[in-house]
């Protein structure tokens, strides 16, 4: 019996040689890193789809903020946050719960900014948006649910060693990349922590994702042909 089959589910078999998945689909673990997540739940999806919805927020806060500062940026954040919730019910008549969950804080720390005049708020948001990550991928292997299985199942097949393994380093990542938002936006300048927030914790999550491909490789599984032959 091969390595890690006995993890297998019934009828399933651990692959030797398998391509490894496309930077699109490492791409959906980025930070905003709420919105690189949804990735792998968009199934059958147009191809711009998941890059726009990833990126598209994103790109305009970046955008905005070089022409027109911070204000604008986060305006312009809360409305393409909101488009990009139609664009995806518009093409698959459904909103993955991974974008609601993130435009919900979008809106309410993008609204706390503009209430009370005080940028800190908008810093905050990758804050609370990867603490809450960490929160429930943490708490779901508490009680014994590896929840990262149901968000990245299109992408992967793993077994269930494999699913908890990856819940875990992902959810002590993010509580990681929440501490360090912390420690940016704190002790920068604005400047400093938009580039960080744009570019420098998109390059932190890709970096990581890739990391794991050996774990994913040794726990990934793949259906057996019909004579029983899993090679």
């Amino acid at each position: 019996m091969r390595q890690n089959e006995q993890d297998a589910p019934k009828g399933w078999a651990i692959p030797q040689n398998r391509a490894k998945p496309s930077g699109t689909e490492l791409g959906g673990l980025s930070s905003g890193v709420a919105m690189h997540y949804m990735n792998a739940m968009i199934k059958n999806s147009p191809s711009w789809l998941k890059p726009a919805i990833d990126y598209g927020p994103l790109l305009v806060f970046f955008v905005a903020y070089s022409f027109s500062g911070l204000w604008v940026a986060t305006g312009a954040l809360m409305a393409t946050t909101v488009v990009a919730i139609a664009v995806s019910y518009w093409a698959e008549r459904r909103v993955p719960m991974v974008l609601v969950a993130t435009a919900v804080v979008v809106l309410v720390f993008g609204g706390l900014t503009f209430y009370f005049d005080d940028d800190r708020f908008i810093k905050m948001k990758p804050t609370i948006i990867q603490a809450l990550f960490a929160v429930v991928l943490l708490g779901g292997l508490a009680v014994g649910k590896p929840l990262l299985k149901p968000v990245m199942s299109a992408a992967w097949e793993l077994t269930d060693r494999g699913w908890t393994l990856l819940s875990l380093r992902f959810g002590l990542f993010f509580a990681v990349m929440a501490v360090l938002n912390e420690i940016v936006w704190r002790t920068q300048s604005t400047d400093f922590w938009v580039n960080y927030k744009v570019f420098g914790a998109i390059v932190l999550t890709l970096i990581f994702t890739m990391a794991q491909m050996p774990l994913i490789t040794r726990h990934q599984v793949i259906p057996v042909d019909d004579d029983g032959d899993g090679d």
